[in-house]
């Protein structure tokens, strides 16, 4: 059996850290900026980070699973 979390949680924090889509942070004139649909290197970075921290608890520390049976 395959795993799917990792894969299926991968996508979900793509799509929802995704600089400019919910919030940008930092922002372009502000230091959180919502929905502005624009992004700079700085909130590219940061937005990396907060998607491998919050990836990284999710699938090691509380050991999420998703099996497709």
């Amino acid at each position: 059996m395959a795993d799917w979390a990792p894969v299926v949680i991968g996508v979900v924090l793509f799509v929802l850290f995704s600089p400019g889509l919910l919030f940008e942070l930092p922002g372009t004139r502000r230091g959180v900026e919502f929905s502005s649909m624009r992004t700079n290197g700085k909130a590219v970075a940061v937005h990396t980070l907060i998607f491998f921290a919050v990836f990284s608890i999710l699938i090691m520390a509380l050991r999420v699973h998703i099996y497709a049976g």
